[in-house]
């Protein structure tokens, strides 16, 4: 029993070391902070790089059989190229090529690691949107244009309000791997959640306690997010009974 005792007084030593000695404990705030702000600021560059993307794709594969346009064909195919290359590629790869290939002067790591992770998930996005788009009846479309709609109006006024409610939980689910992946930025230098804990474990010669510290961190902020989410997903279904 005093073995055990003296076993958790360490425990509980390692621990205050790594987030109460020296107000270490604001630096994971701050890394939070960071990785808050690179996880939505990637996730809304995502959500507009996808939705372009999902518009163009599914307005190419709605075109009338004969009566194709360049411009759409085009777009589709560098569309299609964008999506099989960001799939097809580890996000890690893609991180090291923005840092130290295309932006290898900046000093700005958390915006390279903001843009890099946004393009990725612009990929991912897209085809979420692109199906939520084409789960829509394509009655809806004629309605808007038989009521005069363009086909920009029909898809803002009809379509995509429509589709918003079944991209929803996919949406979700990105934003939850989004934010679980921003702790990849740490390689190129990035200061956020994971890069604080594994220097403050080389400052203390203890990776244990930061590590399973961040580790909780992660999994209490996935667990709030999925409870939210849960929340608006259950409220759009009862919007949809009235």
């Amino acid at each position: 029993m005093s073995a055990y005792i003296k076993w958790l007084e360490r425990l509980i030593s390692r621990f205050g070391t790594a987030f109460l000695e020296a107000d270490r404990w604001k630096l994971y705030l701050q890394g939070l902070g960071v990785t808050l702000e690179m996880t939505i600021s990637a996730l809304l560059l995502g959500v507009v790089l996808g939705l372009i993307v999902a518009i163009i794709r599914t307005s190419h594969d709605q075109q009338r059989p004969g009566r194709s346009n360049f411009f759409l064909s085009l777009g589709n195919i560098l569309c299609g190229f964008y999506t099989t290359v960001i799939r097809g590629t580890p996000m890690m790869v893609q991180l090291l090529i923005w840092s130290f290939v295309i932006f290898s002067n900046s000093r700005n790591k958390i915006m390279v690691g903001i843009i890099g992770l946004g393009i990725n998930s612009g990929s991912y996005v897209a085809e979420i949107i692109r199906g939520g788009l084409m789960s829509v009846d394509a009655g809806q479309s004629e309605a808007g244009r038989s009521l005069g709609l363009n086909y920009f109006d029909t898809m803002r006024f009809i379509v995509i309000p429509q589709a918003f409610k079944n991209i929803l939980p996919s949406l979700g689910n990105e934003f939850i791997t989004l934010f679980k992946d921003t702790s990849l930025v740490n390689a190129i230098g990035a200061a956020e959640l994971t890069y604080y804990a594994t220097r403050i474990g080389g400052r203390t010669f203890d990776y244990m306690p930061p590590l399973i510290g961040i580790a909780i961190m992660y999994l209490l902020i996935v667990i709030i997010f999925t409870w939210l989410q849960s929340r608006l997903e259950r409220r759009l279904r009862q919007s949809d009974r009235r």
